[in-house]
């Protein structure tokens, strides 16, 4: 097998190197590239992408795969790791690198795009920013810890931002809101999340409205537990065209990946990569 491995460099404190001898050892020829040569691992032609990297890497190297047509394996090596909880993909980095090379089991998921920037777990706006602007510091220290202890730190000192949402041309919320995110599997901050389906085509809101910050505390709960929807306070659109415009001040996270603008178009796109389960 002819596997094209895509790395990160900077996650997982240097494993690229050791993940690429683990696919070896599986009997897997691999070629590496960083993630900024993708167009040179898909004219490889390779039998698989395979990326080494945390779930700001996944986006681009779901995108490569989809271009080669050809199923992407992920090896976590990230802090959070959200994607390969989200979807059932071994933490245990030889257990990673078996599948990527043994695998024979694919499920097809769908890719957001914010912009020409793909994603696949969520892109927020409001708290969760902020978050993780608080967990770089301390993330190699902490694990995923650090984003438990950036969202509290968030929760206890942030305010509300103002903003506008509309799905498909049709305005949904006009307001103010701790937390906006737009969702493809819906996992973020190193184990919460939202109720999203990656197999169905459709993007899926959801909308923290600035009501009291006491709340704060059930709706952490509720991102923690994945039941933030029942809550009073939270609102619930879907689309396959998405647009949030905010007042500025806090950016988006999209995969724990911060991105410094006040407002973005969103669209998904229907089972566009195969990832290797099982």
């Amino acid at each position: 097998m002819l596997l094209a491995l895509l790395a990160n460099p900077k996650s997982g404190r240097g494993a690229a190197g050791t993940v690429e001898r683990m696919l070896r050892e599986r009997g897997a020829e691999v070629r590496d590239f960083e993630l900024d040569e993708r167009d040179d691992a898909v004219a490889l032609g390779p039998d698989r992408i395979a990326v080494a990297g945390g779930d700001g890497s996944i986006g681009f190297a779901a995108e490569a795969a989809a271009r080669a047509g050809v199923p992407l394996a992920v090896v976590p090596v990230g802090t959070a790791n959200d994607f390969a909880r989200a979807i059932g993909i071994p933490l245990d980095l030889a257990e990673a690198c078996r599948l990527a090379v043994e695998g024979r089991e694919t499920r097809l998921l769908e890719l957001g795009w914010m912009g020409d920037r793909p994603f696949v777990n969520a892109a927020s706006t409001g708290l969760s920013p902020i978050a993780a602007a608080n967990a770089q510091g301390v993330k190699r220290i902490l694990g995923p810890f650090a984003y438990s202890l950036g969202a509290l730190g968030a929760g206890i000192t942030a305010k509300p931002i103002r903003c506008r949402v509309t799905c498909d041309g049709k305005p949904r919320f006009d307001g103010r809101a701790w937390q906006v995110s737009v969702a493809v599997t819906g996992a973020f901050g190193g184990g919460s999340g939202v109720d999203a389906d990656p197999h169905d085509g459709v993007l899926d809101v959801v909308v923290i409205q600035a009501t009291s910050r006491a709340r704060l505390v059930l709706h952490a709960y509720g991102l923690r537990a994945r039941r933030l929807e029942s809550q009073k306070g939270v609102r619930c659109e879907r689309g396959h065209v998405v647009e949030v415009s905010t007042d500025g001040e806090t950016g988006f996270n999209v995969d724990g990946e911060l991105v410094g603008v006040d407002r973005a178009r969103f669209r998904v796109e229907a089972g566009a990569f195969g990832v290797v389960t099982g």
